[in-house]
């Protein structure tokens, strides 16, 4: 959900643009504008450099203001560089962020190469990677193998406001104004907003003045740049200007604008750069409001020749990124790959890697605000079996509880939600997903807010009182989620015996988190509002819905005994918060133009490390049209996650309510979605195991091909599927890029191969959308499907091998029990790895550590791409049994070998030999 007015038109046009700052409203962005590009004041002062076993440590000078900060260096494990810049003694500690790196990095030892006053040179264990500081002015740059791969300030945009004591002549900015202060006095404070700041009513008090941080960076030989999720942008981040930059600031923004760097419900400051030789990652480690300036320029390299006076010039891009953040610490990362994977690898490494969601979780979702009442559900439930349409979870919105009181129900709408449960829905193998918002109702009856007050588990405001703002129940005041007791608190909330009604089947969706407050300024929390450890609102504002959902993790997995895992959908988000669950793109339109954004959308999630990103289908605001929805559930259906969702106001649509036309392709939508499951369960391991996300920009796998870079309406599915959603009307053909010339490609439905590569223009029906699979993998799916994913336990696999140029494929298939932590503690997975060389295929134990034990069997085998009919296909058992002779039928028109009545147990290892 959901929206910043109780009262909502569908009709809804345009975002209130008035309600947000543009970035020439931002006080801290207007004072580091003022800095230009060039000579910066800071110079190192190398006579300090202190060398230890985990860093390097020497302390700058601003010869203007006259103050010296304290530089630290890291070479981190993995090819990762870190630099942190603080305060040498400042007046009170400066936020650094806590719980978003998995655990203090391990360093490796850096040795001095080279020193003098003007330069110091620092090396690690790789000779050919180098850290250069130059002394006057202060700059560092990155070498690789004897080129600048990246410098920090090289355009001399360090910038650092000091913490500050107000001074006891100082004056409120109110009273400066009565007292007939000097007209400049009054200029420098107002315009700057040093103290105080204010945004239509509301007046933001600063405690210690002006604290904000800012760096550029510059990467040399890129001009490719995605990442610094959530906008409704490009994948390929644009450069910005003076009045328009990326800004990542968590925001409520109901119907967002598309094309646009306003911030809205999530912020991950982590920005990635490409070129065919290598990937660079920049994480900002700042929790802040922050903002981004992108300028990709040319500039001129020289080449060296042997000939003295014959050196050459090269034109290459450069790509200058300038961080700035409100307040806390420069803490910045630097991942040097060098390729994309290894990018993913080493910021899974600091932040942590996708959580291995419950199996149910990847099928389909229903939801709406609201399911009205416990009869809605069950005829809701039963369409979905008389239509014979596979789903997993029906969702519950904020009309289910008692008056907006989470942990409640209410008792005319649902007075028997056991039952419901149990005769409904856990009778059919089905979940349920009900909302838990943030804020919590003023009512002294409320026994979750009675306790939170007398425990002071509130936010506060400036004045030391608990913060109250206006949201969905309306006078509320707001949990402080980044104190570790309100956590652990919160998480005890969902023990079953405290939240009354609630089974193992109940999961949880935390929305509304940025924290949105109605009524508030830029509908969210002031930032001098006060959280745990005395810091302000303003430090910590994009992590407060990374906190919620920790906690509600926390507490779904303590219910259970530390044994099951749990499902958390959140909307608002931060680096780090792949641990917790899953995102969506929040409140979309039922528009042509929101299903084409929402896939940059989820790519850029996506290699932010967050692979469980969905977006609503069919959109949340308004009411689609037929063809709009079906060919939103076919695009869902090849996404992360997968949930059809809509505003209260519209009409309904569930996938039956359109014709039969429309309802049999979704079925087979889902249906494709249910039997590509196993497929997906092993993305998904990948994504948990090695940070592979699920959903990919085409440049990731195909990385050295220039004309991959800036496409956003196809991705990869893993690294086998290629899909390319439909997001217009009446379209009959569309242009699908088959990237690389040693690539062969397969229509993934009618099995044939596709000639040519580059640009095709592939002939489209409303039916389904083009989906490709990628020569040399072996996708396991399932031959049937049934009511929900545990329906499907049993049921057969297919493999589907299709081969590359050189008649070889391989894959993988992930197996464990879909829904507890056995696989972690216990062992309790099974890893298989596919190949087909030789005219052999073959099923191995990818991971002796795998114990877990299944009699689901292989029934069926298609391989594409086999040139000659074969005249024999034989078995080969490793359990002591005979070799069997295999039926099979041969396409020769789209050169497809089909095996079928196999009885090949998934968990053995076993040959099939074509002669």
């Amino acid at each position: 959900m959901e929206s910043s007015s109780q009262e909502i038109s569908v009709q809804d046009e345009a975002v209130d643009k008035s309600r947000f700052k543009t970035c020439k409203q931002i006080a801290f962005y207007r004072r580091q504008k003022r800095l230009c590009p060039g000579k910066s004041p800071y110079q190192a002062l190398l006579q300090t450099v202190e060398l230890s076993n985990s860093n390097v440590k020497f302390q700058i000078f601003n010869e203007e203001s006259k103050v010296t900060l304290s530089v630290e260096m890291y070479e981190i494990e993995g090819n990762i560089f870190r630099l942190k810049i603080n305060e040498v003694i400042p007046l009170k500690p400066r936020y650094e962020v806590p719980d978003v790196l998995i655990k203090e990095p391990a360093s490796l030892r850096l040795k001095i190469l080279e020193k003098d006053a003007d330069k110091l040179v620092l090396v690690g264990a790789d000779q050919d990677q180098q850290i250069h500081i130059m002394a006057k002015p202060f700059q560092i740059q990155l070498i690789s193998k004897d080129e600048i791969l990246l410098s920090m300030n090289s355009n001399g945009l360090l910038y650092f406001e000091h913490l500050q004591s107000p001074p006891q002549s100082r004056k409120s900015t109110s009273q400066e104004k009565e007292s007939g202060l000097s007209d400049s006095f009054k200029e420098t404070e107002e315009d700057l907003d040093l103290w105080e700041e204010t945004f239509g009513t509301f007046l933001d008090i600063k405690a210690n003045g002006p604290s904000s941080v800012g760096l550029d960076v510059s990467l040399h030989g890129y001009k490719h740049v995605y990442g610094i999720p959530q906008h409704a942008e490009t994948l390929l981040l644009k450069n910005t200007s003076d009045d328009n930059v990326y800004r990542l600031y968590n925001l409520d923004v109901f119907g967002y604008t598309i094309h646009s760097k306003m911030g809205i419900y999530g912020s991950v400051p982590l920005l990635l750069a490409h070129k065919p030789d290598q990937t660079i990652g920049v994480f900002w480690l700042n929790s802040s409001e922050t903002l981004v300036e992108i300028s990709t320029k040319a500039s001129t390299k020289v080449l060296p020749s042997q000939t003295p006076d014959m050196s050459k010039q090269m034109v290459v891009p450069q790509t200058d990124v300038r961080w700035m953040s409100e307040s806390g610490i420069i803490d910045m990362f630097i991942l040097k790959g060098p390729s994309p994977f290894d990018i993913f690898k080493q910021y899974g490494q600091l932040t942590g890697t996708q959580a291995l969601p419950p199996l149910f979780s990847l099928g389909y979702h229903q939801c709406r605000w609201n399911y009205e009442d416990e009869d809605d559900v069950e005829k809701v439930d039963a369409g979905f079996d008389t239509f014979d349409i596979p789903y997993d979870v029906i969702w519950l919105d904020i009309e289910h509880t008692d008056g907006k009181r989470y942990f409640t129900w209410d008792k005319e709408r649902f007075p028997n939600p056991e039952k419901m449960q149990k005769q409904i829905l856990m009778k059919k193998k089905r979940k349920l997903v009900v909302i838990v918002d943030p804020h919590v109702k003023i009512d002294p009856l409320y026994t979750m807010y009675s306790q939170a007050k007398a425990k002071g588990f509130f936010v506060k405001d400036h004045k030391g009182e608990d913060f109250e703002g206006i949201c969905w129940p309306g006078r509320s005041s707001y949990l402080d989620f980044t104190n570790p007791e309100v956590r652990h608190w919160y998480a005890d909330q969902f023990d079953f015996k405290t939240y009354k009604s609630s089974s193992e089947i109940v999961f949880i969706w935390n929305d509304m988190n940025e924290p949105s407050v109605f009524k508030g300024v830029e509908q969210s929390m002031s930032k001098d509002a006060i959280h745990y450890g005395k810091w302000e609102h303003r430090d910590v504002h994009n992590l407060y819905g990374f906190y919620q959902q920790m906690a509600t993790a926390e507490g779904l997995v303590k219910r259970s005994g530390g044994l099951e895992r749990p499902f958390v959908l959140t909307r608002s988000f931060f680096a780090g918060s792949q641990k917790y669950g899953a995102v969506w793109t929040g409140d979309n339109r039922a528009d042509w133009s929101y299903l084409k954004i929402s896939i940059p959308m989820l790519l850029t999630i996506s290699i932010a490390g967050i692979s469980f990103c969905g977006a609503d289908v069919g959109g949340f605001i308004g009411n689609p049209k037929p063809e709009l929805l079906v060919r939103w559930y076919q695009a869902g259906a090849l996404q992360p996650f997968f949930r059809g969702h809509a505003i209260l106001k519209s009409k309904r649509r569930e996938p039956w309510l359109f014709g039969e036309k429309y309802t049999k392709i979704i079925r087979e939508a889902i249906k494709e979605r249910y039997s590509l499951l196993p497929y997906l369960y092993t993305l998904f391991y990948q994504a948990h195991s090695m940070a592979e996300p699920v959903m990919r920009p085409l440049w990731v796998e195909f990385p050295k091909e220039l004309e991959t870079f800036g496409i956003e309406d196809e991705y990869m599915l893993g690294s086998a599927l290629l899909v390319h959603p439909v997001t217009a009307p009446r379209i009959s053909a569309i242009n699908v890029f088959l990237p690389g010339p040693q690539e062969i490609w397969y229509d993934f439905r009618k099995f044939r191969h596709l000639d040519g590569h580059g640009t095709l223009k592939i002939p489209v029906t409303l039916k389904n959308i083009p989906v490709f699979q990628r020569g040399g993998t072996i996708i396991p799916l399932k031959i049937s499907v049934g009511k929900s994913t545990e329906w499907m336990v049993d049921v057969p696999y297919e493999l589907r091998a299709a081969l590359d140029d050189k008649g070889c494929a391989t894959g993988k298939l992930y197996l464990d029990d879909g829904h507890s932590f056995h696989y972690l503690h216990e062992k309790q997975f099974l890893l298989r790895k596919f190949s087909f060389h030789e005219n052999v295929l073959s099923s191995r134990c990818a991971s002796e550590e795998g114990l877990f034990q299944t009699n689901c069997t292989v029934q069926q085998i298609l391989i594409l791409g086999i040139k000659k009919e074969p005249s024999v296909v034989t078995t080969t058992m490793f359990d002591g049994k005979e070799d069997k002779t295999v039926a099979f039928t041969y396409d020769s028109r789209n050169s497809v070998l089909t095996l079928q009545k196999l009885s090949l147990n998934i968990g053995n290892n076993w040959e099939l030999r074509i002669k």
